[in-house]
């Protein structure tokens, strides 16, 4: 670890990874600058037809799938039996209905308050998708935490499904937040928060404006502004980011007068010989067993995407500070210029903690890799 003169941290993990190391150098080189993040393919003009989402236990729907990559101790749906897990309900503002697993650890006393964390899943996911995985090993470490499906997706209200409407997603984090506090065994002054991917730019939106929050950390974090806006690496051009925004513009003239809502980007439901390494990415994750869940297809509303070039949650960092801030990336992830760029920015404490040799999804439910002891060691010493 080193410290800069500011006080703030860059630090890298002791997990060996040399030899995953070796093949995302090698996919980062194969990649280049493409655009490939969730709903950045709509900036070409693709989009899927009918939202179809299955109707079928999670466990079932899973059989038959390809296994997927399931080195380093792919877990994403892992369970524990030191953890009680309790479907629960709330409203956020706006008067919508989100849903949320609340996860409590079985050794905990009722009678006082105890540190809490909020953890939002990866955009276009829903809260069985990596969100719950954190929860339970947060959990295990003896944080009260809720997981959640934000607004548009999964069990939360919301319509059309899985449209983008990221102030809406932050207000989620904040409304957690709200139900947290109102619990007899959760400290109100000791709440966190936990954003993975696109979560991580909703939870610094939503900290932002609410100091009830005290320490944030995110992980494979997406700028979902940016990300829309720029591209990977600054790869998409004005003329592509007009183009889309016409797009989805046109398409709000065609479900206005009742045509068929189009759904785009997220992840390819097959892969081709031309599939990007980043396309692969993804789909070893959402499209096998090793994460797949029937409750989200991942492609947001092409109509609404455009919501995200007005999205900037790196704007107005220093709001954040005295409150510490923590960003974790693999150093391999195509995703790590979103939280190199905002660890640049903060203000407050902060600290950039690199994985060596994890890749963006490799961090969704690789428990061999995510760094669970940092984020324990983070939330002990701020909350």
């Amino acid at each position: 670890m080193s410290t800069n003169t500011d006080g703030s941290k860059k630090s890298t993990s002791g997990t060996s990874g040399t030899e995953r190391g070796f093949s995302r150098r090698k996919l980062m080189k194969l990649t280049g600058a493409g655009a490939a993040a969730v709903g950045l393919s709509s900036v070409v003009g693709l989009a899927s037809g009918e939202q179809a989402v299955a109707s079928v236990p999670a466990s079932a729907s899973r059989k038959g799938l390809e296994q997927g990559d399931t080195s380093d101790g792919a877990d994403n749906f892992y369970t524990s039996d030191k953890v009680t897990v309790r479907k629960v309900s709330f409203r956020n503002r706006y008067e919508m209905k989100v849903v949320g697993n609340l996860f409590t650890p079985n050794n905990l006393d009722r009678r006082t308050g105890h540190p809490a964390l909020v953890v939002g899943h990866p955009m276009g996911a829903v809260k069985e998708q990596s969100a719950n995985l954190y929860a339970t090993k947060m959990a295990e470490q003896g944080f009260v935490s809720l997981s959640f499906d934000l607004s548009f997706w999964g069990e939360s209200a919301g319509k059309p499904g899985n449209a983008v409407a990221p102030d809406v997603y932050s207000e989620d984090f904040s409304a957690a937040v709200d139900f947290l506090r109102t619990q007899s065994f959760v400290d109100k002054d000791r709440v966190g928060a936990i954003g993975v991917c696109g979560s991580g730019s909703f939870v610094l939106g939503a900290a932002k404006i609410d100091p009830r929050i005290k320490a944030i950390a995110t992980v494979s974090m997406y700028d979902m502004g940016a990300a829309n806006r720029d591209g990977l690496r600054k790869s998409v051009t004005l003329e592509q980011r007009k183009a889309m925004i016409a797009q989805a513009a046109a398409q709000r003239d065609v479900e206005f007068a009742g045509g068929k809502i189009q759904y785009t980007g997220g992840t390819p439901e097959k892969l081709t010989a031309t599939s990007s390494p980043v396309d692969r990415e993804f789909y070893d994750f959402y499209r096998t067993a090793r994460g797949y869940h029937p409750n989200t297809t991942t492609h947001p509303a092409l109509a609404t995407n455009a919501k995200f070039m007005n999205f900037h949650p790196f704007a107005d960092l220093d709001l954040l500070s005295p409150r510490p801030l923590l960003f974790i990336t693999g150093d391999q992830a195509h995703s790590r210029e979103f939280s190199e760029e905002a660890y640049r920015r903060a203000t407050g404490p902060k600290e950039l903690f690199w994985v060596p040799g994890a890749g963006h999804v490799d961090l969704y439910d690789r428990v061999g890799l995510i760094p669970f002891n940092k984020l324990t060691d983070f939330f002990r010493t701020n909350l």
